[in-house]
């Protein structure tokens, strides 16, 4: 005869490590086949969101007073002044962000009803720092050029992969934990 388990047994450490493990696996084999083996090489997600982004960016900068636009021939392409100042490719259009972010939250566990607004939360939430870090970028280009490597590749990737650490620790600290 088996012992029965108590409803309210939770697992222990080493079985949600597990879980957490295979679930984010099965996530990577989705992404891998879904994105890098169909979507990446068709190109068109990708190119609806880079423009989209772009022309976010530009309608922000706009607003500000300044003089954007985006490039005629190629929509991804934001420029200040009629000039190139952004060009927000693949890598850049934040899909990656977005999927990392998700696949965080849907491997660790935690009530599926507060899953369910937080994702789409926390993507909205990359999609603005996002859009603010084009247009920041485009006045980078404008006003401090020589800065705009640096900017690019450390101190926007710093403060957006913060972001998402920080809404990480949000969800695992406080979210995730069943309301009582």
């Amino acid at each position: 005869m088996q012992p029965s388990i108590p409803a309210n047994a939770t697992p222990s450490g080493n079985q949600l490590l597990i879980r957490f493990i295979l679930v984010a696996s099965a996530m990577y084999m989705v992404w891998f086949f879904g994105y890098e083996q169909w979507l990446a090489p068709d190109g068109r997600l990708d190119t609806a969101l880079c423009i989209q982004i772009s022309r976010t960016s530009m309608a922000l900068l706009q607003a500000l007073g300044f003089d954007a636009s985006l490039d005629k021939t190629y929509a991804s392409v934001l420029l200040m002044d009629g000039r190139a100042a952004v060009i927000v490719g693949p890598p850049c259009n934040g899909l990656v962000l977005y999927a990392l972010f998700s696949g965080f939250v849907l491997a660790f566990p935690g009530p599926w009803r507060r899953k369910l607004w937080f994702i789409p939360a926390g993507m909205v939430l990359i999609w603005v720092l996002n859009v603010l870090r084009v247009g920041a970028l485009a006045l980078n280009q404008q006003y401090a050029h020589q800065s705009v490597d640096f900017n690019h590749h450390y101190t926007f990737t710093f403060i957006v992969y913060s972001c998402i650490f920080g809404l990480w620790m949000l969800w695992a600290r406080r979210l995730a934990v069943p309301a009582r």
